[in-house]
């Protein structure tokens, strides 16, 4: 098994080349060998800011625009409902994959927070591919030490992928 990328551009108009998809395919490979996850699935959608303002308002209750934003799959809720599948003897469940979630990015940030520290868009794209990465996995930075795990843990996979400030 392996780690895959599906990705969206359709809502928003820069342009994100086949280079770009395959930067963020290897960011995603070494956080995930790093992270201990071998296989799975990640949804990926390119945004504007109009758009990721109205998810961070729906889904955060904050409402302004921001730069990414992830929805874990694998989070569990006390209320969920078990999914039990009912097969005839002679069915096999086909395998499905493992889907860890999705994040979405705001391209239009991407490019103003690129510019505002100094470094490429691609930089910046990755940075933001692997912060949203790592949310699915339950990582977060509500207090100091953890966003300083996180940061460790971020910039250690763009400095594998050569993607250093």
């Amino acid at each position: 098994m392996s780690l895959n990328l599906a990705w969206n551009n359709e809502q928003q108009d820069k342009e994100i080349t086949e280079p770009m998809i395959a930067m963020l395919e290897q960011l995603l490979n070494l956080a995930g060998e790093a992270e201990g996850v071998a296989d799975g699935e990640v949804a990926l959608t390119f945004v504007d800011d109009d758009q990721i303002h109205e998810l961070n308002r729906d889904y955060r209750g904050i409402d302004r625009p921001t730069d990414v934003l992830s929805f874990a799959m694998n989070e569990t809720v006390d209320e969920e409902l078990d999914i039990i599948y009912e097969l005839d003897e002679d069915e096999e469940m086909e395998e499905m994959p493992d889907v860890l979630g999705d994040i979405i990015i705001s391209v239009p940030r991407t490019i103003l927070q690129s510019e505002e520290y100094g470094h490429s868009f691609e930089r910046e794209l990755g940075f933001l591919f692997v912060h949203g990465f790592l949310h699915l996995l339950g990582y977060d930075h509500q207090d100091e030490a953890s966003e300083a795990e996180m940061m460790g843990k971020q910039e250690a996979v763009l400095a594998q992928a050569g993607l250093t400030r």
